[in-house]
């Protein structure tokens, strides 16, 4: 029935609280039970059905037909449904201008979201904004309140409290996915008060969805509520079935958490996988399920920037070389086997615009090749190895991975120094500082990509990791990868008229980035992923690679 506590039990704490900059998995999440999108998602456990955009607040998806999207592509109308509510007192409609502020927000100073490109090159002025926007100073809230709330973007009109006009650069066929990722989530003009994603931001979350924050420890525990001022007519993807959910975290140990599920002390994991040595005995278990991805997770980043041995990894032959290396098939072994993980060659991976199966640096059973790998190194200038700094994810499957591919560098001649990241920095400071990447702070690192949306998604396989352009704080281009044509191939997919049209140039650009070497592709990870016996109704959401919390009825 209804009611309960869903208990929710993990290791780390969100990188962003603020939807505008909210990127891990378990972060977008916690954010779609307080923070609504124009566009979203039903979850579902058939993935075709859990990825088609549905409206959230939009009350109808735009199209020519219903006068919601204009005859060239480039003018969106968006009427917004009526009662959807604020958790404030007294309590107050959502409103257009409550989605100008969230998205204008994505660009403020202090935590720019890793997605801003998503919005600063399709809507028109919304670059020149954000551009405008990175000279404020990030430790003033007044004075990134009176920039955001003072200067126009000429692409982003409240027309009215129920109507958003956006207009666009040129055609962009992805465009509700975009509205759809919780960066674009509305804003309430409270949070103008705070410096965003700060530690006061964080305690004065406003909620419009079907659950509210009440209690939050950092790194230590979450507790959502109902939120009174929702209602389920007005929001067609979620719902409210919990009484309470509770999210502890802390917990480093899948085993533990895994014990808990089973067990029944914990309902559902925050963060951590089902660990791989339970995946056998778990196939006939009702609780558990492998869902289906699309996804490069995890990949190894190369450092394109970094000094160290006199600038090796800048150099397309070390990286070449790096890719010969690497025994794939041990790691798919680390996840579980070919039933959980695939082999992954090159950066779309399947189900994603743009795939065309295709291997640049093919080795006897995707095992590796050492002395391929060894050639390569000295030919490029290097016969004695090299020296790699490599931090890595204490949490699930990644320090094995690390011990795999050290072991798989040594054999070449690459002494890889691995530095665990204890304090859950791997995402938001240590790879996303543009600094520490171009002193060489590390040279090597695992991080996974989940695209942000699946479908017509080339815009999020290829341009966050390898649009050039984008790259700066924040960015999830971790190795500063730069490559003109590949940025040329980006611009003609993005403004292709259609999907197929688009797929053409994505894989043309993926082959052009394995060429260069920017990353060692690994795997596409399905999902495992086991609830407790008491949990019923559990449906998929493929973005957040988790069941949808509010949708769980508890027995």
């Amino acid at each position: 029935g209804a009611g309960g506590t869903l208990k929710v039990v993990g290791s780390s704490d969100v990188d962003h609280l603020d939807s505008s900059s909210v990127y891990t998995t378990w972060g977008n999440l916690l954010a779609r039970q307080f923070a609504r999108t124009l566009f979203g998602f039903a979850a579902s456990n058939e993935f075709d059905e859990a990825v088609k955009v549905r409206p959230d607040v939009a009350a109808e998806i735009p199209t020519v037909q219903n006068g919601g999207l204009s005859q060239d592509g480039r003018t969106y109308t968006i009427k917004l449904r009526g009662g959807v509510l604020w958790n404030t007192s007294p309590p107050r409609e959502v409103t257009a201008a409550d989605f100008v502020r969230g998205i204008k927000r994505v660009c403020n100073p202090a935590k720019p979201s890793g997605g801003k490109a998503y919005y600063s090159e399709t809507i028109t002025g919304m670059a020149d904004f954000c551009t405008g926007y990175a000279k404020v100073d990030p430790k003033s809230a007044p004075a990134m309140a009176s920039y955001q709330d003072e200067t126009k973007v000429s692409g982003l009109v409240a027309k009215d409290a129920k109507t958003l006009v956006v207009r666009l650069k040129q055609p962009a066929s992805d465009f509700t996915n975009i509205l759809a990722l919780e960066f674009s989530a509305a804003a309430p003009q409270e949070y103008d008060r705070y410096i965003p994603d700060s530690p006061e931001f964080r305690r004065h979350t406003i909620s419009n969805g079907p659950y509210q924050i009440t209690a939050y420890s950092p790194n230590k525990q979450y507790i959502l509520d109902k939120n009174p001022n929702w209602k389920a007519q007005s929001d067609p993807t979620r719902a409210q079935n919990p009484d309470r959910i509770q999210v502890t975290m802390g917990q480093d140990s899948p085993d533990v958490v895994q014990q808990q599920l089973e067990q029944g002390s914990a309902d559902l994991s925050w963060d951590q996988p089902v660990p791989t040595s339970r995946i056998p005995g778990l196939k006939s278990d009702p609780n558990f399920k492998i869902m289906d991805g699309s996804a490069s997770n995890p990949y190894l980043v190369l450092n394109t920037l970094s000094p160290n041995n006199g600038g090796a990894l800048g150099k397309k032959e070390v990286r070449q070389a790096i890719n010969y290396a690497v025994d794939k098939t041990a790691l798919v072994q680390i996840y579980g086997g070919p039933d959980v993980s695939e082999v992954l060659n090159q950066v779309i991976p399947p189900r994603s615009v743009g795939h065309q199966p295709f291997d640049l640096y093919p080795t006897p059973g995707n095992a590796g090749d050492p002395n391929k790998c060894r050639q390569l190194l000295a030919q490029a200038g290097y016969p004695n190895g090299l020296s790699l700094r490599f931090p890595y994810r204490v949490s699930s499957n990644h320090p094995k991975v690390a011990q795999s591919v050290q072991a798989n560098l040594k054999s070449c001649g690459i002494t890889a120094n691995l530095t665990p990241d204890t304090n859950g920095t791997f995402y938001n400071t240590t790879l996303v500082t543009p600094a520490d990447a171009k002193a060489g702070k590390w040279d090597l690192a695992g991080p996974g990509w989940v695209p942000d949306w699946y479908g017509n998604n080339g815009r999020t396989n290829i341009v966050p990791l390898f649009d050039g352009r984008q790259y700066g704080p924040n960015s999830t281009d971790y190795g500063g990868y730069d490559d003109p044509a590949v940025n040329a191939l980006v611009d003609q997919a993005l403004k292709a008229k259609d999907a197929g049209t688009a797929a053409g140039f994505w894989a043309r650009a993926d082959r052009l980035i394995m060429q260069d070497a920017a990353v060692v592709p690994l795997m596409n990870q399905k999902y495992p992923i086991f609830h407790s016996p008491r949990v019923k109704n559990a449906r998929y959401l493929p973005q957040y690679q988790a069941f949808d919390l509010g949708q769980v009825r508890l027995s």
